[in-house]
């Protein structure tokens, strides 16, 4: 069960959840601090006795450390992710709201929550939290760091900053910097945001109708026109009423009973500073740099980080092998595709 010591109230009970705090200041990278931090985590199976057994999951946008259960048949015994063999660690990551500390934390100077207030934040930033955990727990050496989208991101930051400590890569549909495609949609999202009257007031339940519009505007990036057509056709001639309407709704009530306005506006502030390349001599040297195996995968339906985006990945990085993996899904197809992905890992023998 949750922790009693977390400084927020969780938008959901999250199961078996851990969670340390630490009193010292974290410096950020684009400048001031946090006063305190906590981080959420979940970890699955046994440190062996020299700390170097771990696989590392960085999750995406709005998941949690619970990865078992939204990475279902990825995690356990005899899988892909096999805890009778592994230690495998999920972070919940810096700015979210499910353990770490983020827009709903309370700020120990004003002793009221961050809200808006909260510093600007980098993927960086994010890994740099993950280091901290991975030291708490005694982990000398991680064998995979795994990461989807954004945790792809986190996973590849974790490769370059901590070489040393990340052995072998898994990344899907993720890529090298935030491309300007992402970065609008995320600017309208963000625009539907401001535009509930109620998103600027520090409150839990602040901006929930501009959180659902936010959340509908990104599904159609997640998913497939053959999806859609699949799964929310009409069954007869109706003028209203129309499923694909309904899922939508659907899906911004589950997030905005699941998540805090706030703490969306934040992480996708920080997705856009992603770019492998910023400060370090450009993209192509720092993925020449990562001599890590790399298992990269693309989905041919990806609309949000099409397929081109990862073969670039794995054309400048000396160990980085590309796999195109079919499904209808689009971007959502890594965390639906269990059995095609499983496979490919033990095809490219990562661990």
């Amino acid at each position: 069960m949750v922790v009693a010591n977390i400084d927020y109230k969780l938008p959901i009970e999250i199961e078996r959840l851990k969670y340390i705090r630490s009193s010292y200041k974290f410096p950020l990278e684009l400048g001031g601090e946090l006063p305190e931090l906590g981080i959420g985590y979940h970890t699955y199976g046994k440190l062996n006795a020299k700390g170097d057994n771990v696989i590392w999951v960085c999750h995406a946008l709005t998941a949690n450390s619970a990865v078992k259960e939204w990475w279902p048949n990825m995690v356990g015994p005899g899988l892909a992710f096999d805890t009778d063999k592994y230690y495998v660690v999920c972070a919940n990551i810096l700015g979210s709201c499910y353990g770490t500390t983020g827009a709903r934390s309370l700020d120990p100077i004003s002793g009221r929550a961050y809200g808006m207030d909260f510093p600007k934040i980098t993927i960086r930033d994010q890994v740099k939290v993950h280091r901290l955990l991975a030291k708490r727990l005694g982990v000398k050496k991680i064998q995979l760091c795994v990461g989807g989208s954004c945790g792809g991101h986190q996973a590849m930051e974790f490769g370059i900053i901590f070489p040393e400590l990340i052995n072998q890569l898994l990344i899907l549909v993720s890529s090298a910097y935030e491309t300007p495609w992402s970065i609008a949609i995320h600017e309208g999202q963000r625009m539907a945001l401001k535009a509930d009257n109620e998103f600027s007031k520090n409150r839990d339940d602040a901006g929930q109708k501009g959180l659902r519009a936010a959340r509908g505007m990104a599904l159609s990036n997640y998913r497939t026109y053959e999806a859609y057509n699949a799964t929310q056709s009409s069954p007869d001639d109706r003028t209203r009423d129309f499923p694909a309407s309904s899922y939508v709704q659907y899906q911004g009530e589950k997030l905005v009973k699941r998540f805090y306005a706030h703490c969306y506006w934040h992480l996708l502030n920080t997705l856009d500073t992603h770019n492998l390349g910023r400060g370090r001599g450009g993209i192509e040297k720092t993925l020449s740099q990562m001599h890590q195996n790399t298992l990269i995968i693309g989905i041919d339906s990806d609309r949000l980080i099409p397929p081109l985006e990862q073969q670039f990945l794995s054309k400048h990085m000396p160990n980085g092998k590309f796999a195109l993996l079919h499904s209808e899904f689009g971007h959502d197809g890594f965390l639906i595709e269990t059995r095609k992905i499983t496979a490919l890992i033990k095809k490219y023998h990562l661990i």
